[in-house]
């Protein structure tokens, strides 16, 4: 989860930074990870992800279906859709037997 972490933030402060992609939110983005990076004194510039975290064994069908469920609503509970298949990135269309932007191996 580490590697990951610091692969993934890497990447995404460095695809946020480059001026040559539009990006509207570019500069509040990196405010917010700067400000989270200022309350804990193990990083220097940005805060991508949380500090902690917590791997759970998918160890029921139930538990899985939960937590899918509560990923597909994030998006929702952030007030950035009003309804799950309308994120772009979500796999919740997929789920509803149609097609979405990203390729989905179903659990």
């Amino acid at each position: 989860m580490r590697d990951f972490k610091k692969f993934t933030s890497s990447r995404l402060i460095k695809s946020i930074s480059d001026r040559n992609e539009p990006e509207s939110r570019r500069e509040w983005m990196l405010w917010m990870f700067e400000r989270t990076a200022k309350k804990n004194s193990r990083n220097t510039n940005y805060q991508l992800w949380q500090q902690n975290n917590h791997a759970e064994e998918l160890f029921s069908d139930k538990f899985l279906h939960q937590k899918l469920n509560y990923i597909h609503n994030n998006p929702i509970v952030e007030g950035i859709v009003e309804e799950a298949d309308q994120y772009l990135y979500s796999s919740a269309k997929n789920y509803q037997d149609e097609k979405g932007l990203l390729e989905v191996i179903f659990i």
